[in-house]
């Protein structure tokens, strides 16, 4: 459950002893991060959010990786999260968003009507088309809700473009790596072991999930492991019918599986 879900439920419960009264607003003091690459955009959101008053602007962020460390540092109630953005866009922002540990209600704010009419249109899923009114604003606010596995793969149904990042939630909050510095995939047990140039990390996506999502990027060559197709150095024989494969800085090398070593010459050709 979300932190802002949280509170509806205790305000809801309080209201309801109190016979109701207000009952035209919530009675929270929402804390919102407000992530645009227009300062001028944020800006606007800012003055607008401070005439409804009753909530608090705790954060502003100009791309999705600045919104996610403001995000785990101000842990807020809901993010005013723009669409287009360079680098990684407000729907992968989103994503990662929804990987933390009390994820945040998520807003999209669009001025492209294709954007959110069809692709918004999910059970749940706020989204306000630019320039935002404030009523508009105060109505999102109120109906807020955090995006779910669910609704994000009804989003992925329009088109979404795969990752730039991979984020996992670790002792340091959640950790980005970026898709070009991953070497391969492996799977563990329940969870996929990232390897990457910095280390390695724990995702929940399944080896199925991130074929499918970077299958252009990744080739398998075992049941268990995707391996980089833009960080292989060479396929080596190492017996009748048996082949490993090294990638660039990675000290040992991985196991090629008889079903996949065709499939791995032909794509070295």
């Amino acid at each position: 459950m979300s932190q802002l879900w949280a509170r509806c439920r205790d305000a809801g419960e309080h209201a309801g002893a109190d016979g109701g009264r207000d009952a035209g607003r919530s009675g929270l003091d929402v804390n919102i991060l407000i992530v645009d690459d227009e300062a001028l955009a944020r800006d606007r959101l800012a003055r607008m959010v401070d005439q409804l008053g009753g909530h608090t602007v705790v954060g502003q962020a100009g791309n999705g990786r600045a919104a996610l460390e403001l995000a785990e540092l101000a842990r807020p109630d809901v993010v005013l999260l723009d669409v287009r953005m360079p680098g990684m866009d407000g729907l992968e922002t989103a994503r990662h968003l929804a990987a933390m540990a009390e994820p945040p209600a998520v807003v999209f704010c669009t001025a492209y009507e294709e954007h959110a009419i069809q692709a918004f249109d999910v059970q749940a899923v706020g989204y306000l088309l630019k320039p935002v009114r404030r009523e508009r604003l105060a109505a999102a606010l109120e109906q807020a809700m955090r995006v779910n596995r669910a609704q994000l793969a009804a989003l992925g149904r329009s088109g979404r473009a795969a990752r730039t990042h991979i984020s996992a939630r670790t002792h340091r909050g959640i950790e980005l790596v970026p898709v070009d510095d991953v070497r391969c995939f492996r799977a563990d047990q329940k969870y996929v072991v990232v390897r990457h140039t910095g280390g390695e990390m724990l995702v929940e996506d399944t080896l199925r999930e991130l074929e499918e999502e970077f299958g252009d990027r990744f080739v398998r060559i075992h049941r268990a492991t995707l391996a980089a197709v833009r960080h292989i150095e060479r396929l080596e024989r190492v017996g009748e019918g048996q082949a490993v494969l090294w990638l660039r800085d990675v000290p040992e090398p991985l196991e090629v599986s008889r079903r996949h070593l065709p499939d791995v010459r032909r794509l070295l050709r």
